[in-house]
């Protein structure tokens, strides 16, 4: 197998097309549609053409349908409950053939963590994580519907609620309404009763507790059929223990650790008082407006609002991004109550059979203790979901697929070299743990669970 640069653009052109549907932005009903376009076709040749260019196809499999790629606006709410409008790419299957037409089963996608503001799932020829969700998903029959997220491209919200689970999940639902009012109205393919529920790695976290949200609160107007978080923090705050305490600091903490802060400050008000009990100077000054932003991450270190450390690890210490009196005070801290608020531990899902969870064991960034204390969890209450760990064959699927799977992704860490701890979370392990959700969620639409 060729090397995976995954979430890589597919090499292909997308005709844009006028915009089409529209809105009422007065509106303040959850899940309202404010506006939406169909932005263009990606045709079965582009997205094979793609596919067969990145190495992705022997896990994909070659493209059955054309996929329309739609962008909707909707209304939503929120942490504070306040109405707020947010977007979201909805990745649609279309053609003659059976499985890209009539009524499709909905694949909900949570996106990964990104520091950049304008993240838009819908350009698939420009977001990496859109055109892998197209290859595996929109081109094989299943329409994906994918929020951009509160704070992110052209939310009306001046935060990104990061990691605050009820705020995410109610995103997630509205954005879910919004593409199936969208298709309903506007597209010959149309959503199915079938929802299945994933994400990565922050969008594991969201895809998480999105499932949850659903089953407490939304079961008479959605079922989910089938749930595969993949690398997610469930057990958020042991994850925050271990990288503000003792350590390891996991790569990408000082991206991740802001976003983080000021997404519980500005929901709950009272992380911190003042800016600098958190950051160290020359960094104040950047502090809760930090991210999301379109501007790349070199050019803050040039700026002084980032320690130039090419690991993303320089939390603390002389030249750290946070104080070592706020980590001394952290154990005690909101940050730490807000962590534990937040924390998807102790529930359960209504329907056996149908939860996997995915990740790499040797992951540096989402540490994979969260996955296996999310599956020991829920076996706790009697509920087996298998735990799929890229580095144990074990764990994996039987026969050929299994095999399949595991050698593929020890090939693809081979071939990165020296490199492959720093592309393990985000290029390595996503294409193999898609493919296996994607495998999960085939057998149980076709067992009719």
């Amino acid at each position: 197998m060729k090397r995976i640069p995954s979430w890589t653009p597919l090499a292909f052109a997308v005709s844009l097309l006028v915009a089409c549907g529209g809105g009422d932005d007065s509106t303040t009903e959850r899940g309202a549609v404010l506006s939406a376009q169909l932005l263009g076709k990606a045709t079965i040749a582009q997205i094979d053409a793609g596919t067969a260019a990145s190495g992705l196809q022997p896990l994909s499999g070659a493209a059955q349908c054309d996929v329309d790629l739609r962008y909707v606006t909707y209304m939503t709410r929120d942490p504070g409950g306040a109405p707020a409008s947010a977007t979201a790419g909805v990745l649609v299957p279309s053609g003659t053939a059976a499985a890209c037409n009539g009524e499709r089963p909905v694949v909900l996608y949570a996106h990964g963590t990104t520091m950049t503001q304008t993240k838009n799932l819908a350009i698939v020829s420009s977001d990496s994580e859109g055109s892998l969700l197209m290859a595996m998903y929109a081109a094989q029959g299943f329409i994906v519907v994918a929020p951009n997220y509160l704070g992110h491209d052209r939310s009306s919200l001046g935060y990104h609620p990061y990691l605050h689970a009820e705020g995410q999940a109610a995103d997630m639902v509205d954005g879910l309404r919004a593409a199936r009012t969208h298709l309903a109205a506007a597209s010959a393919t149309k959503a199915s009763a079938q929802l299945l529920v994933t994400g990565y790695s922050q969008g594991g976290h969201v895809a998480m507790a999105t499932h949850k949200v659903i089953e407490r609160d939304h079961s008479a107007e959605f079922t989910v059929t089938a749930a595969g978080p993949m690398s997610g923090p469930y057990n958020l705050v042991k994850f925050v223990d271990v990288v503000v305490g003792p350590g390891p600091i996991a790569a990408g903490a000082t991206l991740f650790t802001p976003l983080l802060i000021t997404s519980y400050q500005r929901a709950y008000g009272n992380v911190y008082t003042n800016l600098a009990d958190v950051y160290q100077a020359p960094y104040v000054s950047a502090g809760d407006r930090l991210f999301p932003t379109d501007t790349p991450i070199n050019e803050l270190i040039a700026q002084g609002k980032l320690p130039n450390d090419p690991t993303f690890t320089q939390l603390f210490g002389t030249g750290g991004l946070l104080t070592d009196g706020f980590r001394a005070g952290y154990l005690t801290s909101n940050l730490r109550t807000a962590a534990q608020t937040n924390t998807l531990l102790g529930w359960t899902p209504k329907r056996p059979g149908t939860v996997a969870l995915c990740g790499g064991a040797q992951d540096p960034t989402v540490f994979y203790f969260n996955t296996t204390d999310m599956q020991a969890d829920l076996a706790a209450r009697n509920f087996l979901a298998p735990a799929w760990d890229l580095e144990s064959r074990a764990t994996l699927p039987a026969g050929t697929t299994g095999d399949q799977i595991y050698g593929g992704f020890q090939a693809q860490k081979a071939a990165a070299g020296a490199n492959a701890t720093a592309q393990y979370h985000g290029t390595l392990v996503p294409p193999f743990c898609t493919a296996l959700v994607r495998g999960l969620y085939q057998q149980v639409l076709a067992a009719g669970i």
